[in-house]
């Protein structure tokens, strides 16, 4: 194929703390600020695809088949936008709150925030019980049961 024409736009820091950078389009019609435009507006597919490989396992699946793979990459990808979503939801924020430490204070809560509020959530509902027979129960303080679960729900 024949090489095809590229529209430049070169970005340059007027105090020269970063350094130049170049974006490149086909468009030879579309001005700089919509080239910019483009740019920008792909970071948050960028982010989706970096949270969902890590936290959903995107790309890592391990079918036999291609056909598998076309079914389970719109499954997770339709949960990263449930996750999402409620994370989103003013009602629900009040669920949990960003995991912060001494050294990185955090004012919106991460994915991997989101993820851990809808694991403590499902973990502590009353019915998740693995033994309905008394003998086989062993009395947990209700203290280190939610220290456990915190615990397991960033780990998981």
């Amino acid at each position: 194929m024949p090489p095809a024409p590229i529209r430049w736009v070169l970005v340059r820091d007027p105090s020269g703390v970063r350094d130049p950078q170049a974006f490149l389009c086909t468009d030879l019609d579309a001005t700089p600020v919509e080239i910019l435009g483009w740019f920008v507006s792909r970071w948050s597919i960028e982010t989706t695809f970096q949270e969902s490989r890590p936290h959903l396992g995107v790309e890592t699946q391990r079918q036999w088949s291609d056909l598998a793979i076309a079914r389970t990459t719109p499954a997770l990808f339709g949960l990263f936008s449930l996750v999402t979503l409620w994370a989103a939801d003013p009602q629900s924020q009040a669920a949990f709150a960003p995991r912060s430490a001494a050294w990185y204070h955090k004012r919106e809560p991460s994915f991997s925030d989101a993820m851990a509020a809808v694991r403590r959530l499902f973990w502590s509902a009353p019915s998740f019980s693995m033994s309905r027979h008394p003998p086989d129960s062993v009395e947990i303080l209700t203290a280190l049961m939610e220290r456990l679960t915190e615990a397991l729900c960033y780990a998981a």
